[in-house]
């Protein structure tokens, strides 16, 4: 009813009136209303005329606004504003309710109901100020004009100012209503051109995207799509897709249609579904990444769905590429960590071999200076003297002097002998550890030696040993701070390995601080009740703040003939006992402190 109403109006609104604005267009809407309303009660009133007592005045204020309201439909047909019929109808409106309320010699004439169509009509189709002008005449006209005119008594007084006063409200109350109204329309019309800005942002977006984006039902009807998934279906399903025909007719292959029917099952009952897909009908080989999500309304009820389609063949030539280069990263390093193996051995057994070449050296220097050559004498001696012998001992000075001879010989011989055995026993422990060394290399990955309990101090004192002839030519003086411990179980050969390399820097460090008072000092104490700490501390060059986080690194030395390997393989034999090996100094000239922490029960308590 209200469309075929707002129909019928329109066709007395000219062409640019009914193309206009929404407000221009229901103020004209509203005139049309007000004219035809005006006209035809305008025509009664003529036909109520003859029983007046001034019929030729009431006739000719009828007639006029009869003509002035045709004239403002007329114009409201042919022009491009509402603007002058407006004023026409306001105007004719007024000046009529004024006449005719001075024609009928009644004060309280001015308190008909139809003066509160002035202020009304005028705010709404003029404006607050123009309309405030037609509302304040006739506010003055009722509530002053009229009883003046006609000598109005005290409760017709009352009456009139009463009347004013709701003509003046009448107008207050219309302009509020048009101010709320424009800041309502303001206020839509911003969320309105920011809707319309966001929608051809994501228009742009859905349109320029590569991505595979669509819309449908619940019956699997498209709604909306993007041109990436336009291109795709051609080449899927050979035909257009038309928006409200099915995403996968009949004509569609029927793997496409029975995994699309497994999805929207799921997705129907509020499920996410994702997947790839590589169809074999595109032209050009491709990896879909596919995800089916519900649409859901405020209710949370499934109204719909949304398909997205990425395309990721890309990222899944360059997965196979990390693939293949993994594998090929995972050989090189193996063959790396078999080269740096093989480098921390020979490190190992040539630390062990200056071992055995210094107690080479000890064992041949002493062989040279042996007495032997005197023992051959002096049986050479006696060997001239075998018939007479009892006369050469009693009778010859030589002969008397021979026995004593011989008993501080063979002390002395006896005193070499006890040497000789202890630095053959250093060349057997440097030997076996030259063997264990070549057993670890054998194991190509991570030696599993042979946990055992032990005694530190002891085998401290073995590793000391194992450099006491180089220690006492260098004038180094070690100093033993150990506290009475437990047994511990560890790695015998990897222990002390890393003894042997702590110590073999710590004589180069102090041989290059050129002191006098060289000074090695061990320590062993117990810091907590389930470790055990071991310190190697020297007097030497010491370590700069700047080769400090480096000083693990392989490759990295500050010695000029090192190549960087003791103490990282140090540090890597360490963690394979679940030790940590640390390093603290006050700067170059100040000495370091190398410790090994280790775990007195050799299991792992890794956190």
């Amino acid at each position: 009813m209200a469309a075929w109403l707002l129909a019928r109006l329109d066709t007395f609104l000219s062409e640019r009136l009914r193309h206009g604005s929404a407000e221009e267009l229901g103020r004209g809407r509203l005139l049309v209303a007000a004219n035809g309303v005006l006209l035809l009660c305008d025509v009664l009133f003529l036909l109520y005329v003859p029983v007046l007592s001034s019929p030729r005045m009431f006739g000719a204020v009828g007639g006029v606004c009869a003509v002035g309201y045709a004239v403002s439909l007329w114009l409201l047909g042919r022009g491009n504003s509402s603007r002058i019929p407006a004023l026409l109808l306001c105007t004719l409106l007024t000046a009529s309710f004024v006449v005719s309320a001075l024609l009928v010699r009644n004060a309280s004439a001015g308190t008909h109901a139809s003066c509160m169509l002035i202020p009304m009509l005028a705010v709404y189709l003029l404006g607050p100020r123009l309309g405030f002008v037609f509302a304040a005449l006739a506010s003055l006209c009722v509530g002053l004009v009229l009883p003046l005119a006609h000598h109005a008594d005290s409760a017709t007084w009352m009456r009139s100012l009463f009347a004013a006063l709701f003509i003046l409200t009448g107008w207050a109350l219309s302009w509020l209503l048009i101010v709320a109204r424009e800041h309502s329309n303001h206020a839509l019309e911003r969320a309105l051109r920011t809707l319309r800005d966001h929608e051809r942002k994501l228009s742009s977006l859905l349109e320029n995207t590569e991505d595979v984006v669509c819309s449908v039902d619940t019956e699997g009807r498209l709604i909306a799509a993007n041109p990436a998934l336009e291109e795709m279906y051609r080449e899927l399903i050979g035909v257009e897709l038309e928006p409200g025909a099915e995403l996968f007719p009949s004509n569609a292959p029927e793997s496409f249609r029975r995994r699309w029917r497994e999805c929207t099952a799921q997705v129907l009952a509020g499920k996410r579904v994702r997947f790839e897909a590589s169809p074999s009908r595109l032209k050009r080989p491709r990896v879909l990444d596919i995800s089916v999500n519900p649409v859901l309304d405020a209710a949370g009820r499934v109204v719909g769905m949304t398909v997205f389609g990425r395309d990721i063949t890309d990222r899944k030539e360059a997965e196979a590429r990390l693939g293949e280069m993994h594998r090929s990263l995972l050989d090189v390093s193996r063959q790396a960590g078999m080269a740096e193996m093989a480098t921390g051995v020979l490190h190992n057994v040539g630390n062990a071999l200056n071992s055995v070449n210094v107690s080479v050296n000890v064992l041949s220097e002493r062989l040279h200076q042996s007495r032997l050559a005197s023992l051959q004498k002096a049986t050479d001696l006696m060997g001239e003297h075998t018939e007479d012998l009892g006369a050469f001992f009693t009778a010859d000075a030589r002969g008397r002097q021979l026995p004593s001879y011989l008993r501080a010989l063979t002390t002395q011989l006896t005193s070499e002998q006890a040497e000789l055995l202890d630095e053959v026993r250093t060349l057997q422990k440097s030997v076996e550890h030259i063997k264990s060394v070549v057993s670890m290399q054998q194991e190509h990955a991570r030696f599993s030696g042979v946990v055992e309990r032990l005694e530190v101090t002891s085998l401290l004192d073995d590793a000391l040993r194992l450099h006491a002839v180089s220690f006492e030519r260098l004038g180094i003086q070690v100093k033993r701070e150990y506290t009475e411990g437990p047994l511990i179980r560890v790695d015998r050969h990897k222990l002390l390995q890393i003894l042997l390399n702590l110590m073999s820097n710590a004589r180069h460090a102090l041989l290059e601080s050129g002191r006098a008072d060289k000074l090695l000092t061990i320590r062993v104490e117990r810091p907590a009740a389930e470790r055990l700490r071991i310190a190697v501390a020297d007097n030497g060059v010491g370590i700069s703040q700047e080769d400090a986080p480096r000083l693990f690194t392989q490759g990295f030395t500050t010695k000029k003939d090192g190549h960087g390997f003791g103490l990282h393989i140090s540090a890597l034999a360490a963690a394979e006992m679940d030790a940590f090996l640390s390093c603290s100094s006050e700067g170059r000239g100040q000495g370091a402190t190398f410790t090994i922490d280790l775990p007195i029960s050799g299991e792992e308590s890794r956190a």
